[in-house]
């Protein structure tokens, strides 16, 4: 209960932009002044918190401000796409303190490409001078699905050699860490809740947008994973009765319209990209789709058509899982959102707008993250920090 209560209080300053008094945080989760006071002692015995300066404005002592220590506690996180591995060191506010990024190594050898990891995340750390003994663990994020139980990989995409791969185990082995793995849309949708500031708060789907599309969910500030630890995957969500086949047996999936591999394929039947090998790997995809999107920038029409038919398609995905969550706010993210973001915030809210339930009772905010380009590495960070400090109701379960 002791440890619940810890993580409850932090919790609170977390998310205070401004820091709590212990006056505050007694009204706030409802424990007593004398506990307050005896975990407030806790945490500032282990550097988690720190006493940030006075503050009052009418009769009585000041209070004294209580804020989460950024130096108190560090996590690594590790981003795998098909494409690009990204790696961020973060603090305990969610800052990025140390950042790199690489080429996704290419062929079917995972036991490689984790090699070339854990030799990245040792330079990475070394780089950032911060004290191993502050770094809590290391959390990857990987495209799903996932076994969460044995911190698996089942068949991702474009990553060929990689199912059933023991990436927990292996990364742990290679790095000394604790690893956490989870997937990388979830992971999205924790750095936003963590670091994105107004639009990681309350109820809202991350729309990750990456070598595949999925969505993290977040209901009343918590983080919705699943039975299996894979909720999210719209990728069989019908867009398109007439497009495409799926390898599902069905028409106009999601996983079959409207992903970037998907786009660029269209783009190199249309004869918009001249010039190119027919893309098949993660990298491949990305310079592709990038070629695509400088294309569109310029005013090329065929580009311009095949990015805004690919967001009324998403916008239609978007439209079933709003309506069937009932939540307040869309946030899309993930390695490939900056470059289609302009197109996308310009159709997406009217369309989505269109095709909501509920648009007579409240409207569905449509944003790009606040977190930034690198969403996936920090939430991997981010997992790490909320194993450590979130309330979970697994705390309360006492020994017998």
């Amino acid at each position: 209960m002791g440890d619940f209560n810890l993580t409850v209080i932090l919790d609170a300053i977390r998310r205070s932009s401004g820091g709590l008094s212990r006056v505050e945080l007694a009204q706030i989760v409802g424990l007593s002044p004398q506990t307050i006071s005896n975990i407030s002692r806790r945490l500032l015995d282990q550097h988690l918190i720190i006493e940030a300066g006075k503050e009052g404005s009418g009769p009585g002592k000041p209070r004294t401000i209580l804020r989460l220590n950024p130096s108190g506690m560090y996590a690594i996180g590790v981003h795998l796409d098909p494409a690009v591995t990204t790696f961020v060191v973060l603090d305990l506010v969610g800052a990025v303190v140390q950042h790199s990024r690489i080429k996704t190594p290419g062929g079917n050898d995972p036991a490689a490409v984790i090699s070339t990891i854990a030799a990245e995340i040792v330079q990475l750390v070394a780089d950032s001078g911060v004290d191993t003994a502050k770094i809590a663990g290391l959390g990857l994020a990987a495209p799903g699905p996932i076994d969460l139980d044995n911190g698996t990989v089942v068949e991702p995409p474009l990553l060929p050699g990689w199912d059933r791969v023991e990436l927990r185990n292996a990364l742990a082995e290679a790095t000394g860490y604790s690893v956490l793995v989870d997937k990388d849309v979830t992971s999205a949708a924790v750095a936003e809740t963590w670091a994105g500031g107004p639009s990681g708060a309350g109820s809202f789907i991350f729309m990750y947008m990456g070598t595949g599309i999925g969505c993290g969910i977040v209901l009343n500030d918590e983080v919705v994973r699943g039975t299996s630890g894979n909720a999210g995957e719209i990728g069989h969500i019908i867009v398109d009765p007439d497009g495409p086949s799926c390898d599902c047996g069905l028409r106009g999936c999601v996983k079959s319209s409207c992903i970037p591999q998907v786009l660029v394929a269209q783009a190199e039947a249309a004869g918009i990209l001249e010039g190119t090998r027919p893309a098949t790997t993660g990298a491949e995809v990305q310079e592709s789709f990038s070629r695509l999107c400088d294309l569109a920038d310029a005013g090329d029409t065929r580009a311009l058509g095949i990015i805004d038919k690919s967001a009324t398609l998403v916008a239609r995905a978007v439209a079933v899982v709003t309506n069937t969550l009932d939540v307040e706010r869309v946030v899309f993210g993930g390695p490939f959102w900056t470059r289609m973001s302009q197109r996308y915030l310009e159709k997406v809210p009217g369309l989505l707008d269109a095709n909501s339930a509920a648009r007579k009772i409240h409207t569905i905010e449509v944003v790009g993250t606040g977190v930034g380009e690198d969403v996936g590495a920090i939430g991997a960070a981010c997992l790490v920090l909320e194993h450590m400090l979130a309330p979970r109701a697994q705390r309360l379960l006492l020994e017998s």
